[in-house]
C-alpha cells in the first residue's frame, strides 16, 4: 500500500509541472531515440549488405589465377595464367566440394534481332546456378554434353534479354558472339546489381570448353567457383585446395589466390557492425546528459518541497517512504522517456528506409537494453536527491520557507 500511495505523490508531483517534466525528460527520448535509430538503420544496411553477399551464391570459395614473380616483377590474383581445367578436375575429387566451374571471362559486342550490346561472356559449366544461387527464369541450363561437344549454345541474362528481345521470349533463337551463332537455352531471373555495383544481369554465359576453342583460344581458366558442403567446411575446403594446387603446380611460392564467400561477409559486417557500435556510442552520450539533467530536476524539487516534506514525516512518513517516493518520480520520467525514446527511434528509422527505399532492423535485444538503460539512470540519477531529501530533519523542514 506504501508503494501505491507513493506512486499517486509521485504522479501528482509530476503532473504539477507538466512542461518541466517533459523538458526533464527530452534528454532521455534524444538518447534512446538516437540509440535505437542509429542501431536499426546501420542493422538493416548490415542485413542489405549480408543479402548481397548471400547473391552471390551459397559457401562459394573462388581460386584466381596469378600472385607471380619473375624477373624481379610482381604481381597479385588475376596477373597471370596459372588456373587449368585439370586443376578444375582435382578440385572436383577433393571431399565436401559439391559443385564446380572453371570460369573464363570475356567482353564481347553480341549481336541479335537487328539489335547489338556490349555485355560480359563468361565460360561455365552447368554447375554455375547452383553455385550462384541463380534460377533460371525460362528455359534451362545448358547440360555436361554441351560441354563436351562444345556446343553453341547460350544462357542469356535479364539486361541483355531486355536490349536484344523487347518484348519477346528469346529462347530457342540465335545470338551472334563475334560473328558465330549461338542458340540461346535459357535466360536467367533477374538478380540485379551486386555488392560492387555490377548489374548481374547484363551477361550471356556459354560452355566453358566453346567459349576457350571458338570464341577464343586459351588453355587456361581465369577463376575456379566452387561450392562447399556448407558453411562448416569452407575454411577446410579453403585449406585442402591450397594445398593441392601448391603440390600441383610445384611451385615456390603460391601462384594463386583462394578467396572464400565467408572472409568477404566477415568483413562487410564487422564494418557496418563497427558504424553502429559507434553511432549507439555517440547517442549513449545523450543518454547520460539526460541522466545528470533528471538529477539536476529532482534537486530542484527536493529544495522546492521541503516544506511538502517535513509535512509527511511529521504526520509519520519515514524516511524509506520519501526515499522511495523521489526514486519513483526519477525512474518514472525515465521510464516514459525511454518509451517515447524507443518509439521515436522506431519511427525514425523506418521514416528514413522509407524514403531512401532501404531495409531497417530493429533487433529485439537493443529495445531491451533501451528499456533497461533508462531504468538504470532513473535510479542512478534519482537515488542521490531521493536520499537527500530522506535526511531531512522534520523540524528544520517545517520551519523551511
Amino acid at each position: 500500500m506504501r508503494i501505491i500511495a507513493s506512486l499517486k505523490i509521485a504522479s501528482r508531483a509530476l503532473r504539477r509541472n507538466k512542461m518541466r517534466s517533459l523538458l526533464t525528460m527530452l534528454g532521455v527520448i534524444i538518447g534512446v531515440g538516437a540509440v535505437i535509430g542509429a542501431v536499426s538503420l546501420t542493422s538493416g544496411a548490415t542485413k542489405q549488405v549480408e543479402d548481397q553477399v548471400s547473391n552471390l551464391g551459397e559457401n562459394v570459395i573462388t581460386v584466381f589465377s596469378g600472385n607471380f614473380t619473375t624477373g624481379g616483377m610482381r604481381g597479385g590474383w588475376g596477373s597471370a595464367p596459372t588456373l587449368t581445367l585439370e586443376d578444375t578436375a582435382a578440385i572436383r575429387l577433393l571431399p565436401h566440394v559439391v559443385a564446380i566451374s572453371p570460369e573464363v571471362r570475356d567482353r564481347a559486342q553480341v549481336l541479335a534481332n537487328g539489335l547489338n550490346w556490349n555485355t560480359q561472356v563468361l565460360g561455365e559449366s552447368p554447375d554455375y546456378p547452383q553455385i550462384r544461387n541463380w534460377d533460371i527464369a525460362s528455359g534451362s541450363m545448358f547440360s555436361d554434353q554441351d560441354v563436351r561437344t562444345l556446343a553453341k549454345a547460350a544462357v542469356i541474362g535479364k539486361t541483355v534479354a531486355d536490349q536484344l528481345f523487347p518484348n519477346e521470349n528469346p529462347v530457342g533463337l540465335t545470338i551472334r558472339i563475334r560473328n558465330l551463332p549461338f542458340q540461346i537455352v535459357g535466360v536467367l531471373a533477374a538478380k540485379g546489381f551486386n555488392l560492387f555495383g555490377q548489374d548481374q544481369d547484363d551477361v550471356v554465359i556459354v560452355p566453358y570448353s566453346s567459349h576457350m576453342h571458338r570464341i577464343t583460344t586459351r588453355t587456361f581458366v581465369n577463376s575456379i567457383q566452387v561450392q562447399a558442403e556448407n558453411d562448416k567446411v569452407i575454411s577446410l575446403v579453403q585449406q585442402e585446395i591450397t594445398d593441392l594446387l601448391l603440390a600441383r603446380h610445384r611451385s615456390k611460392e603460391q601462384d594463386f589466390t583462394v578467396r572464400s564467400q565467408l572472409e568477404l561477409m566477415q568483413t562487410v559486417t564487422a564494418t557496418s557492425r563497427a558504424m553502429g557500435f559507434l553511432l549507439a556510442g555517440v547517442a549513449a552520450v545523450s543518454l547520460v546528459v539526460g541522466g545528470i539533467g533528471i538529477m539536476n530536476i529532482m534537486l530542484v524539487s527536493v529544495t522546492e518541497r521541503t516544506r511538502e516534506i517535513g509535512i509527511r514525516m511529521a504526520v509519520g512518513a519515514r524516511a524509506a517512504d520519501i526515499l522511495v517516493q523521489f526514486l519513483i518520480e526519477a525512474v518514472t520520467l525515465s521510464a516514459i522517456g525511454g518509451a517515447i525514446g524507443i518509439a521515436g527511434g522506431v519511427g525514425f528509422s523506418r521514416l528514413v528506409a522509407y524514403l531512401k527505399d532501404m531495409p531497417t532492423v530493429t533487433p529485439v535485444i537493443w529495445i531491451v537494453i533501451a528499456v533497461v538503460s533508462s531504468a538504470v539512470i532513473g535510479i542512478i540519477s534519482g537515488f542521490y536527491p531521493a536520499w537527500k531529501a530522506s535526511k531531512l530533519d522534520p523540524i528544520d523542514a517545517l520551519r523551511y520557507e
